[in-house]
Order: C-alpha cells, then sequence, then structure tokens
C-alpha cells in the first residue's frame, strides 16, 4: 500500500470515529481503559495489524506503516506514548523469539488491546549493567523455577503476561551467555507485583517480586543463553520506532505551549525556536531510523544517538515551558507539572545519557574505553 495512500486513508478513518478519551478522568486507570478501547478499535479496523508479518496475525506490509499509526494516534491524544510504545518494544520480541504458534496465539491479543504485557529487565542492583542481572531461573523436570525481582517495571499492575529475563548459567558461564528470557503470565502463583508512586504522583513503575514461580520449558523465549541477544535486539526497538509516537507528543505539546504563552501574552523568544529546533533535529533523525527499519536493515547501537536526541529535545522543551509560564510548573497542579517532572527521567529511562554516550564513543566512533 502507498504510504501517503495509508496516512490519508487512517486519518479519514480517525475523523469518522470518535476515539477522544473521555473528559475529566486523567488517572493510570483511565490511561489504561482508553489504551485498550483504542487499540481494539484500531484492530477492528485493520489498522493496527498493517506492518505485522501475516505469521503473526498481522496484514504484512512495510514496518513503516506501523509508525504512521503510532504517530497519527499518540499526536492526537488518542493513547498515550507510554503504554502504546510497548507494542513495539515487545511484539518484534515475540514474533522473533518466541516458537511460531505462542507468537501466533500471543501478537494478536497484544495488538487488539486483548492484554497487556511488562518487560522484566532491570534490577535494584543492575539497571544500566543489565548483565550483572541476578533474579535466576533453575529447571526442575519440563519446568523452571523462577526468583527475583525486578524494578522500574513499567504499567506491571495491568499486565497479563512479562517479558522476563533470568540467570540461568552456572558459576562459571560468562555473564552474557548466562541469561534466559521466559514469557511469564503475571498471574502464575509467586508472581507479587508492587507500584511504586513516583515524585510526578504517578505509580507508571512497579516491583515485580518472584517467589518460587514454576514456568513451562515452551514459554521459553529462544534457548538458554539467548536473552543477553534478546535484550540487544529489543532495546534497540525501545530506542527507535516506539520514539516515533513520543515525538508525535512532544510536538502536540509543543504546540500547546505556543498556545499558552499566547494566552499569556508573551511574545515567542528564541527558547521557543531553541525548542523548536531540538524536537526537528530529533524528528529528522529519527525519521532516518524509521526508514531503515523499513528497508530491514538491522538496528543497532546508532540508536543510542536518537536516544541522546529526544533526551535533550524532550527536557529542553519543558525547561522552555517553565521559564515561558513562570510559576505553572512550580504552583499549580497542571499537566505541565506532571510533565516536567517526568521529564527528568528522560536521561535516565532506556538508557542513561552517560551510557549511551559511552555506546557511542566507543561502539561508533572507536574512541576506546578512556
Amino acid at each position: 500500500m502507498n504510504v501517503a495512500e495509508f496516512r490519508s486513508n487512517l486519518r479519514a478513518w480517525l475523523d469518522e470515529n470518535d476515539l477522544t478519551p473521555p473528559p475529566g478522568d486523567h488517572s493510570l486507570d483511565a490511561h489504561h481503559a482508553q489504551h485498550s478501547r483504542v487499540l481494539r478499535a484500531l484492530y477492528d479496523a485493520g489498522w493496527m495489524r498493517w506492518g505485522w508479518p501475516e505469521s503473526a496475525g498481522g496484514l504484512g506490509g512495510p514496518m513503516i506503516l506501523r509508525a504512521i499509526v503510532g504517530e497519527e494516534v499518540v499526536g492526537r491524544g488518542l493513547d498515550e506514548p507510554g503504554p502504546y510504545s510497548m507494542l513495539e518494544v515487545l511484539t518484534p520480541t515475540m514474533i522473533d523469539y518466541a516458537s511460531p504458534e505462542l507468537a501466533a496465539e500471543m501478537v494478536p491479543r497484544l495488538l487488539s488491546g486483548s492484554e497487556t504485557w511488562c518487560q522484566g529487565f532491570s534490577e535494584p542492583g543492575s539497571g544500566s549493567d543489565l548483565a550483572s542481572l541476578t533474579t535466576r531461573a533453575e529447571q526442575r523436570g519440563d519446568s523452571w523455577v523462577v526468583n527475583g525481582q525486578k524494578v522500574w517495571t513499567s504499567f506491571a499492575q495491568y499486565a497479563t503476561r512479562c517479558v522476563l529475563l533470568t540467570r540461568t548459567g552456572g558459576p562459571d558461564t560468562p555473564n552474557h551467555a548466562a541469561i534466559t528470557a521466559f514469557f511469564v503470565d503475571i498471574d502464575t502463583p509467586g508472581v507479587t507485583v508492587r507500584p511504586l508512586r513516583t515524585m510526578h504522583g504517578v505509580d507508571e513503575f512497579c516491583e515485580v517480586y518472584f517467589d518460587d514461580v514454576v514456568v513451562p520449558a515452551d514459554r521459553m523465549l529462544g534457548n538458554p543463553g539467548d536473552g543477553w541477544q534478546l535484550a540487544m535486539d529489543l532495546l534497540p526497538y525501545e530506542r527507535s520506532t516506539c520514539f516515533w509516537q513520543r515525538i508525535a507528543y512532544l510536538y502536540s505539546r509543543f504546540d500547546a505551549l505556543v498556545g499558552e504563552v499566547r494566552q499569556l501574552g508573551q511574545a515567542a523568544d528564541s527558547h521557543l525556536g531553541d525548542a523548536y529546533l531540538a524536537l526537528h533535529t530529533l524528528r529528522c533523525r529519527s525519521r532516518a531510523t524509521q526508514h531503515r527499519l523499513a528497508d530491514g536493515q538491522k538496528l543497532g547501537p546508532d540508536t543510542s544517538i536518537d536516544k541522546v536526541l529526544l533526551a535533550s529535545a524532550e527536557q529542553q522543551l519543558y525547561d522552555t515551558a517553565r521559564d515561558l509560564m513562570p510559576g505553572v510548573i512550580e504552583l499549580d497542579d497542571t499537566a505541565w507539572r506532571t510533565e516536567f517532572l517526568y521529564s527528568r527521567a528522560a536521561t535516565i529511562y532506556g538508557g542513561t545519557a552517560e551510557v549511551q554516550r559511552n555506546i557511542i564513543a566507543r561502539r561508533l566512533l572507536d574512541l576506546g574505553k578512556e
């Protein structure tokens, strides 16, 4: 399908089918309900299936069609970028690493909003140093028994299943070769989810505990020891396709900022221009990444550039909002306050800015470890 025609048809459909969030309720529960509602409508109409392989319930077509759907949906404020982005992180992982039968069964549930999943990677002692994780899975007959703890697990309180990284190798196994991934049902006995309330007032992140959790062997993603490669394949998606939706959201917030500044009677100054330039630079870089994906290229450490640009653009946008609307961030209980506080984490989530710059220096510029 022609990309321009696809976008035009999608826009017409969205204009005709009102998926605007119900007014008044801005809670995380309401966002989750809206997320499921939007996905179900898009899936039933076929839009959510484009760009995904037919073997997993999709309709085929180039991957860039998925980026267009996400851009339109999030840019219009129909869904939040956080929950929507999980589609682009976890669905490719299931397709690439699960058995074809499991992928064909599970992927439609995620794309249709029937289920949400979470990503069990970070731990209290291993965030950026993912290879040091300690959650362990031990084989017992035809099953594996998991014990450990994960943290910063987004939307785990709503998740039906979790893509989980564990340690399975012995003491002499190198860190990377000792990591194995599983697809775990959250309602399995022994799984406990505890939401964490952050400074921006939202309990999006969770701790997840695994106490003698029995996981069937056929829920392993790939083979024993494939977990590190799965993570390396997943993270570029986390820093590429899902960014396209967040960029659309940030542009919508920029437009809102311009409108509020005008209402305050302030003249647009260089701060707005700098924020727009940062967003435009990010979008140009991300556009190139989307087209590389669409061309079938494998993403790698180069997506660290996208991550650094996103973090700096997001923080610059909300710094500009604070500067041009004096007192609003500090005193008023508005979305600007919540989003400003959340933007402070932009240089942490998805890999810290320091780690991303090290990756760029060492793996792209070959500058060595010093």
